[in-house]
């Protein structure tokens, strides 16, 4: 089982993302389990979100605290929450960040992923809502999950997309 650790800002789609990247490897025939953590929060707060990726049933059901990886939409979410806390050694910290992983400052036994999500979505979008971006970047540096199965809709087959 791969256990995934989700940090956002309200407003940036960190539990839509972990929603849309559950179906999708639905559709790819793997058995997910998403928990988002929020309550009161708003728009900017920090937000957790968690996902579980099995082959077969998952019957845990708390909160991930011993991730294999962590994705990251804030890049300054480093400077106030322990993103890397729990991270398991040699486990992979995907972040939305402009620059490549020394400047990232994050450091420990751990692989680090940049993406400038931010930027794509400015780009694509014209609003910083990281969440597609850094999606099509955890597809290419995980190989668990198919663009084709993020890009499909709910309720299609897939063969219109």
């Amino acid at each position: 089982m791969m256990e995934i650790r989700f940090h956002g800002r309200g407003g940036q789609g960190a539990v839509t993302g972990v929603r849309v990247l559950s179906t999708a490897l639905y559709y790819d025939g793997k058995f997910t389990l998403g928990i988002p953590m929020y309550g009161t929060e708003r728009r900017g707060a920090p937000v957790v979100s968690f996902l579980r990726i099995s082959e077969g049933r998952i019957n845990e059901r708390d909160l991930v605290h011993e991730p294999d990886m962590v994705v990251v939409l804030d890049p300054l979410l480093g400077k106030t929450v322990p993103i890397t806390e729990g991270l398991k050694e040699g486990g992979l910290v995907l972040i939305n960040h402009p620059h490549g992983g020394l400047e990232t400052g994050i450091g420990g036994p751990y692989k680090v992923a940049t993406v400038d999500a931010t930027k794509v979505a400015m780009e694509t979008i014209g609003r910083p809502i990281t969440n597609t971006a850094i999606l099509g970047a955890f597809a290419k540096v995980t190989g668990i999950v198919t663009i084709k199965s993020l890009r499909r809709r709910r309720g299609t087959s897939g063969a219109d997309e």
